[in-house]
């Protein structure tokens, strides 16, 4: 977003209507401004109420420039707030998915949706929340099926590919024995076949990056290799031409974590290294290079270089983002055979993951550390206050 969406020239009609603040969520010192507001993923935009400093509006990952002017035209008119029945509707589910309820802000955008004229101009921003609050609190079934009415009614559009590939994965996430599953996941893989490649539709290079990873699931989950190894491979090339037309340095690291991704699922974790030097090099207060060279390191089972550049990820790195790292790290040693290194880094983790900010703590990570340290025999750390 920074590289790409932010920079735009078009934005600056904004200037004056909103006071601009960015945080790093895993910064001790924005350990309130965390528990205030639930962020579900990064990045995460929040149009605030000044007067009750509650979130008026929420969208989750990233946006296009046009999604971001609709963002931004829509978080004023829920400040200043609307007298029709519709309005208060929508300004509740607003204020539901603003606060991470997602079970519940999924109910009321499907009240309000119901309510809704056809020709509804928030009907795209509020389908996109309303598929993304149903499929983070797992109502997968409805998820799908909604999609399908979404994608008809959006047609070729950015919306109408989240549509797509919103049912896909909610598809996927069905019992194998629902009824609808099979039609469900052959509909919405053919149309994101049919989306991914159509360059008239308006979708960031990220967005169009999930959705072959997205048909790449799908090929994985019909036991298709080959046929996932395609979709790989064609995620690989998108994201290689997107990076070498990049202006800039930070445009160019932009695409460094999904090339990583990708290089590491088509087993050739070595094409990583070269793109990771380079971005060590023009970035070298970041911890993000060199934490991703560890893991193309590790897949190549060069364990060495692994450690070494886990060393210089970690002395960069701080709050819940080092879990990621302690992780990588347990993995290298467990590959090289050390287990008293991989216990010992799990001991640090936990200990070091339970004496962060309560609204900081990543419980699911140290959860999981604690079940990997049992398993290697160790014993876990008594809990920080």
């Amino acid at each position: 977003m920074k590289a790409f969406v932010f920079t735009d020239a078009s934005l600056a009609r904004h200037a004056g209507q909103f006071v601009w603040l960015a945080i790093d969520g895993e910064k001790a010192t924005n350990a309130a401004a965390v528990k205030k507001i639930k962020i579900p993923a990064y990045p995460t935009f929040y149009i605030m109420d000044p007067a009750t400093e509650k979130v008026a509006l929420r969208w989750v990952g990233g946006a296009t420039v046009p999604q971001l002017h609709k963002f931004l035209d829509d978080g004023r008119i829920a400040v200043k707030g609307g007298g029709s029945e519709l309005d208060a509707q929508l300004a509740h589910a607003d204020a539901l998915y603003g606060a991470g309820e997602d079970s519940a802000a999924a109910a009321a955008y499907l009240k309000a949706l119901g309510s809704a004229p056809k020709s509804w101009s928030q009907y795209p921003r509020v389908m996109d929340a309303t598929l993304y609050s149903l499929s983070a609190s797992d109502q997968n079934e409805k998820c799908a099926e909604l999609s399908v009415e979404a994608m008809e009614r959006l047609g070729k559009s950015t919306s109408g590919a989240n549509a797509a590939v919103s049912g896909l994965g909610c598809a996927l996430a069905l019992p194998a024995d629902h009824p609808k599953r099979k039609a469900w996941i052959d509909l919405f893989e053919s149309r994101c076949v049919a989306m991914v490649a159509d360059s008239s539709i308006a979708m960031s290079t990220d967005d169009r990056s999930g959705m072959y990873l997205e048909l790449a699931d799908a090929r994985d989950d019909a036991k298709d290799a080959e046929g996932r190894k395609r979709y790989l491979a064609a995620d690989a090339t998108m994201l290689e031409r997107a990076a070498a037309a990049a202006h800039t340095k930070e445009q160019r690291a932009v695409f460094d974590p999904h090339r990583l991704s990708v290089y590491v699922e088509l087993e050739e974790p070595q094409r990583a290294v070269p793109m990771l030097e380079q971005s060590e090099r023009d970035f070298p207060d970041d911890y993000n290079p060199p934490a991703r060279l560890a893991i193309a390191y590790n897949a190549m089972k060069q364990y060495d270089q692994a450690l070494a550049a886990s060393d210089r990820a970690l002395t960069k790195a701080y709050g819940p983002r080092k879990m990621r790292l302690y992780s990588t790290r347990v993995d290298i040693y467990v590959g090289r055979g050390d287990s008293t290194s991989a216990r010992q880094t799990l001991e640090k983790a936990i200990s070091e993951g339970q004496s962060l900010p309560e609204a900081q703590r990543p419980n699911g990570s140290i959860a999981s550390f604690k079940k990997r340290l049992t398993a290697m025999g160790g014993s876990t750390p008594a809990a920080q206050n």
